[in-house]
């Protein structure tokens, strides 16, 4: 009987161990049996990070009385923060404590700072007392303070948990096995369809409560739905594969760095297998494959080139003067992935007005559904969220095997193209928005409307720009957590998810800075300009406008940085300390 057939088949080859740190055995740990723990914290702490983020405009105009641009800034720089922090999580994760405990930490300090929000609404001294019959109240500094800290330990918190959960989940799959290979692409799919059934209760339900009910009430149960995301993660512990953390991957591109400068004037032999790299099957670098070299930024290839002086004093080999090709290959891969990541910056600024300028231009109008019942404005996210929701299983299911036949492409498309057509999608939610503005801002016009609060225009014309964005969500974000997972090096995995994670955190930025901008340069002279306080004197049309040229541009230099990228070549086996 053949010994190594029957381990091979007995457990997994990707180099991933149990909570005990022993090889994971196939049939009892990973795969789909232990996803729904993860997807069910996902979904849980989705509904309430968008339990926040969802409304946050509204709270901060009613309850603190901030004015327009203020509300919508202060919004952009928090949900920024919460897609910046995710670096430092990831950092912590690849280089020392690995995904399963980087998760569990920040999962309780994400908890903490829910708790404190909660309070911070619920204690008669600590909430603002603000509302629209004395225009002229501001909240005291101790209610600012306590509710911004609160703010951003929950960034923190998410910080933690968001590079992790996603590339976790995909760590279930044995990518040596091609069975479990194909599963791992729908576990993306549905990975992120769980964040919308979470952003669904949280714009439907929460948003309610919030307007109805009561902010204590609003913020209160979010934090008991993280309390159960907390639980339904450590529940599937025994069930989970655990990648070992390979240190850390800045030590690693810093000795490329600096050994490729060392040798600045050595040139790289035409033959690029007299390049350094180790003999045995395995890379030296903990959790990671060997990658085969490629052709590009060839002077990092100086790094490999072997010389006398780069055994250290005790004759091993000196990491800051010489490095494995895969080493090298890892700087390259991070090089190549930097222009996509780049791409993505515009399509998260256009994601974020969503939270904001969607938000206010739906309180502009007419949100009666029937003679009594109203809907909050930022309830209108929901289509957002169904849209997600549909597209999902029709994407997985009908249009994967569709294009399939004529791509031959495993999974349809490539990961490139699919994030380009969300591009192209996210370019008209821009233009519709902008006809809606154009629509309403007639009405206003033609009725002398400017006075009024809202205009008998109905709130659902926003649905398409919501859908579409929808749309795009399915192509450009689903597509970007698949391709950074598969195309970052293997030991490398939580940093470029967070990576990807920052084009969200520079998109809120750079709507932020356009918004200040714009304000500035159109208000000048005595002008309301596009954003004022009452939108019906404002031009946000213009805005939306602004950025679907900024979209548009976007796409074109997408299409050349997709032209030009290589994908990574692994080889070998995974390195696992024994």
């Amino acid at each position: 009987m053949d010994t190594s057939a029957h381990l091979d088949d007995e457990y997994t080859q990707d180099g991933s161990v149990d909570i005990h740190g022993k090889p994971s055995v196939k049939n009892k740990s990973g795969n789909w049996k232990a996803c729904p723990f993860i997807l069910g914290n996902e979904c849980c702490e989705r509904l309430a990070y968008y339990g926040i983020n969802t409304n946050m405009v509204n709270y901060l105009r009613k309850r603190f009385n901030q004015g327009n641009s203020t509300a919508a800034n202060n919004v952009t720089n928090w949900s920024g923060t919460c897609y910046i922090t995710p670096l430092i999580g990831a950092f912590i994760a690849d280089s020392y404590w690995g995904r399963y405990k980087t998760i569990a930490v920040f999962s309780i300090v994400y908890f903490f700072g829910m708790t404190l929000l909660t309070i911070s609404a619920s204690v008669p001294k600590l909430k603002p007392h603000c509302n629209d019959s004395d225009p002229n109240c501001h909240a005291t500094t101790g209610q600012i303070g306590v509710f911004f800290l609160s703010l951003y330990i929950i960034a923190i918190g998410t910080g933690g948990i968001k590079p992790c959960v996603s590339s976790f989940g995909a760590d279930q799959f044995d990518e040596t096995d091609e069975v479990e290979e194909k599963k791992k692409s729908s576990f993306f799919n549905w990975f992120y369809l769980s964040i919308n059934i979470g952003a669904l209760v949280a714009s439907s339900v929460l948003v309610w409560i919030q307007e109805n009910v009561g902010w204590e009430w609003g913020f209160g149960i979010p934090t008991v739905t993280m309390g159960i995301a907390v639980c339904s993660f450590f529940s599937g512990t025994v069930l989970y594969r655990h990648q070992k953390p390979g240190g850390s991957p800045l030590t690693r591109i810093a000795q490329v760095v600096v050994a490729s400068f060392r040798k600045w004037s050595i040139h790289v032999p035409r033959d690029k297998s007299l390049l350094y790299e180790v003999q045995d099957k395995e890379s030296v670098i903990e959790g990671s494959r060997k990658l085969e070299h490629t052709d590009g930024f060839l002077f990092l290839d100086k790094a490999a080139v072997e010389t006398g002086n780069d055994k250290s004093t005790i004759g091993s080999n000196n990491p800051w003067r010489l490095c494995t090709v895969t080493q090298v290959e890892e700087l390259k891969a991070v090089i190549r992935i930097l222009p996509i990541w780049a791409s993505g910056i515009i399509f998260a600024t256009v994601y974020s007005q969503m939270s904001t300028l969607f938000v206010e231009q739906g309180d502009t109008m007419d949100a009666h559904i029937g003679p009594t019942f109203k809907i909050p404005a930022a309830s209108l996210s929901i289509f957002d969220t169904l849209s997600v929701i549909f597209w999902v299983p029709v994407y997985d299911r009908l249009i994967v095997p569709l294009v399939r036949k004529y791509t031959g492409h495993q999974r349809g498309f490539t990961q490139l193209q699919r994030m380009g057509i969300g591009l192209v999608i996210s370019i008209l939610s821009m233009v519709v928005a902008a006809i809606v503005e154009i629509k309403r801002l007639d009405m206003v016009k033609e009725h002398n409307y400017y006075e009024r609060t809202t205009v008998p225009m109905s709130i659902f014309w926003q649905v398409p720009q919501y859908f579409l964005i929808g749309a795009a969500e399915i192509f450009t974000f689903i597509g970007q957590l698949e391709f950074f997972y598969d195309q970052a090096p293997d030991a490398m995995r939580s940093l470029m998810s967070a990576v990807s994670l920052t084009t969200v955190a520079l998109g809120n930025y750079l709507s932020t800075l356009l918004v200040t901008i714009v304000t500035q340069i159109t208000t000048r002279h005595g002008k309301k300009g596009w954003i004022p306080d009452n939108l019906n004197y404002g031009h946000i049309d213009y805005f939306f406008w602004l950025l679907a040229i900024l979209s548009s541009l976007n796409f074109l230099v997408y299409l050349f940085i997709a032209r030009w990228y290589t994908y990574k070549r692994p080889t070998g086996v995974f390195h696992v300390s024994k």
